[in-house]
């Protein structure tokens, strides 16, 4: 239904409103001093129809709050329990955000906007409710190097600059603030199961189960609800957790209540990606002890799953939750290969072949230290650069032979380069500091262009795996 002529393309919803007495409180954003466009995802605006939005338009809506015609009239947090670095905490929910409105995408599939930095709701505990402007950049930084190396993650829609000074404690201060909106395909978290179970609201669970399996789970079996859940978030998982490793993506925080159910990556805290293929890499300060460090994050989303089903026992039974998790590792490596063969742009081969190219690969680049993107720029298409020598190479180069380039595979520009794009800490911090010394943001538009460019040349006949749709344009 069109609401507004101005948004041909736009098709609102309020199916959350079905959910309103189980998940919501009804907020109000805060009211900010000012409010800057610092950054807007016309690609991703384009996909929900909101793309011919003024600036002036964009700024209303996504910075002042202004409903959107025929999505939700007023903003709502919502409430959740979760596990936080495996102590459960039932004091959770919406801190400092809220779902600002809900519509249909050029798919078909629901999606939210939900905000970072919008102010206080009833469950920020102690918190300001704000987003430090820094907070925004790095997450405009995250979401667009993963959407280009191929991971399902949310995007960042809109950076608004808010003009109030807050004081932290892990950046110099007082430091700039703003508003984040991101797109993402749900937000309906393992904690928001965690938290009905909690409260014994078995129906609460089934509405919620149904609501999941009507917008986000196409083709589930509705014959046995629980199963069907369960499966799709199992499978969702796995492929996510199978990107972040490809990618070389370390999260930093996953705690049930930053897992979506539908398998996005979102919620980007302490991130960082691979300065070396160091399993024991962690992205947290605060994570002494490597819980969720690279090479244990499908460990940590195979337990948070754990807590899913814990979760759903109180209506399900056991044996209808159980065989899904007994899929994990198959679907982890399954999904692991594809991914990697997707990024070297390479054809796959049958399993066993497959299998021995990615062991002899991660062999290799931990064995050498190459920097990881380094590494799978050098290889792509099977090609070698200089630089590669020693036995665990060589085992490498003796099992590409045996995979074909996937046809185009360096047919762009960006694969003649003579350096791949990375997102290190280093870059990053380099990225903010024209902005908080002069309030330059060219470098900053400059690596979105060049991340953006690199994603298109990734993409190839062999489609990424996950959803190429995410890829900016």
């Amino acid at each position: 239904m069109v609401t507004d002529p101005r948004l041909p393309h736009f098709r609102p919803s309020r199916a959350i409103l079905a959910l309103e007495e189980l998940l919501c409180d009804v907020v109000a954003a805060a009211e900010f001093p000012q409010a800057i466009l610092r950054y807007r995802n016309q690609a991703a605006a384009r996909e929900v129809g909101l793309d011919p939005l003024s600036d002036g338009e964009w700024v209303q809506h996504f910075g002042r709050f202004e409903p959107l015609n025929g999505s939700l009239c007023r903003p709502r947090a919502l409430r959740y329990h979760g596990h936080q670095f495996r102590h459960y905490n039932p004091e959770l929910g919406d801190g400092r955000g809220f779902l600002f409105a809900q519509m249909l995408d050029s798919r078909g599939r629901l999606m939210d906007l939900g905000t970072k930095g919008s102010g206080t709701t009833p469950w920020s505990r102690r918190g300001d409710g704000r987003l430090t402007l820094k907070g925004a950049v790095r997450e405009i930084l995250a979401t667009e190097m993963l959407a280009a190396l191929g991971v399902t993650t949310s995007r960042t829609f809109s950076v608004i600059e808010t003009g109030e000074a807050l004081e932290r404690g892990d950046e110099p201060s007082p430091t700039r603030s703003a508003v984040l909106v991101r797109l993402s395909h749900g937000h309906i978290r393992y904690g928001s199961f965690q938290r009905l179970a909690a409260l014994e609201d078995d129906g609460g669970l089934a509405a919620l189960t149904h609501y999941v399996l009507d917008h986000f789970a196409d083709g589930a079996d509705r014959s046995s609800p629980y199963a069907a859940l369960m499966d799709h978030a199992v499978a969702g998982a796995a492929r996510l957790v199978a990107e972040w490793h490809v990618a070389g993506f370390v999260h930093g925080v996953l705690n049930t209540d930053n897992i979506n159910i539908t398998g996005e990556s979102f919620d980007y805290g302490p991130w960082r990606f691979l300065p070396a293929w160091d399993m024991g890499f962690t992205a947290a300060y605060f994570d002494q002890f490597g819980l969720y460090a690279f090479g244990r994050q499908a460990e940590a989303l195979h337990w948070n799953l754990f807590q899913l089903a814990g979760a759903l026992k109180r209506v399900a039974p056991v044996d209808d939750l159980i065989p899904a998790l007994k899929t994990w590792p198959e679907r982890v490596a399954a999904n692991s290969r594809r991914q990697a063969l997707w990024r070297l742009g390479l054809e796959p081969q049958d399993e066993a072949a497959d299998i021995a190219l990615l062991m002899a690969w991660e062999s290799a680049l931990a064995a050498s230290g190459v920097q990881p993107d380094r590494a799978w720029f050098d290889w792509r298409g099977g090609r070698r650069r200089q630089g590669y020598d020693g036995a665990a190479w060589a085992v490498f180069a003796e099992k590409v032979a045996d995979h074909p380039a996937v046809p185009g595979a360096l047919d762009h520009p960006y694969w003649a380069d003579p350096a791949p794009c990375t997102m290190l800490i280093e870059e990053v911090e380099a990225l903010w500091r024209p902005i908080a010394e002069v309030d330059d943001w060219a470098p900053l538009n400059a690596k979105i262009a060049a991340i953006r460019r690199m994603g298109t040349a990734h993409l190839t006949s062999l489609q990424c795996p996950s959803q190429p749709s995410i890829l900016p344009s």
